[in-house]
């Protein structure tokens, strides 16, 4: 069987949720500069995470609530997955970014995946606490991706991963097949192939066989 895990922020989806969230308390601005510095491979991502996370700290949770519903999939991403789910493929979304803002793009278009790995931001007394939490903080995607396709019988030579920025690069390497999407500069020379768009990921699956057309 056949795994095909997604970056998220950057890749399935165009919008940032950390910038969405720091726009709800003016820091948005700094928000995009470490997260910039990150998926550029210049800061180390856990570092860039509790950063971002920091400048949240009394964001209240209506505010959160209002920047996660406006986390949006790419256009073709909905079809992708479809396709994906419909052809028996195991999917999954391994992010750094946060599951309910995940979990409320997949809702609002109709589509699930099999597996969500990433990571939550805590409340207390209805406030964001600054803090972060998950199991995507310190550990990479490649651990994350090696137990995936161990849990679903899957040999790793034949997962796929779908990513961008620095920290995709651990599921990069060592998945079977490693799609850019629109990649960094220190991501790019990694990439078995670079795409643009969902309909050009597409395309890479049917050439190399893991999606049939009908």
């Amino acid at each position: 069987m056949t795994v095909v895990a997604f970056d998220f922020d950057g890749t399935l989806s165009d919008s940032e949720m950390t910038v969405l969230l720091g726009e709800r308390v003016n820091v948005a601005d700094e928000m995009a500069e470490i997260t910039e510095r990150a998926m550029n491979d210049e800061i180390g991502y856990a570092e860039s995470l509790r950063e971002r996370a920091a400048l949240l700290e009394g964001l209240p949770e209506d505010d959160a609530r209002v920047a996660f519903e406006a986390v949006e999939l790419r256009p073709g991403a909905p079809d992708l997955i479809a396709e994906l789910n419909d052809a028996g493929i195991t999917t999954a979304i391994l992010t750094g970014g946060f599951e309910r803002g995940v979990a409320t793009a997949l809702e609002a278009e109709g589509v699930a995946v099999d597996h969500i790995v990433s990571n939550r931001l805590p409340m207390a007394d209805g406030e964001l606490t600054g803090e972060v939490e998950g199991s995507l903080i310190e550990g990479t995607k490649d651990d994350a991706l090696e137990a995936l396709a161990d849990d679903v019988g899957a040999p790793l030579e034949e997962t796929v991963a779908i990513g961008d920025g620095a920290n995709d690069l651990p599921m990069l390497r060592v998945a079977g097949l490693a799609i850019g999407f629109d990649p960094k500069p220190a991501v790019e020379p990694h990439c078995d192939v670079v795409v643009t768009s969902m309909d050009g990921a597409r395309d890479v699956l049917l050439e190399e066989r893991v999606l049939e057309t009908a």
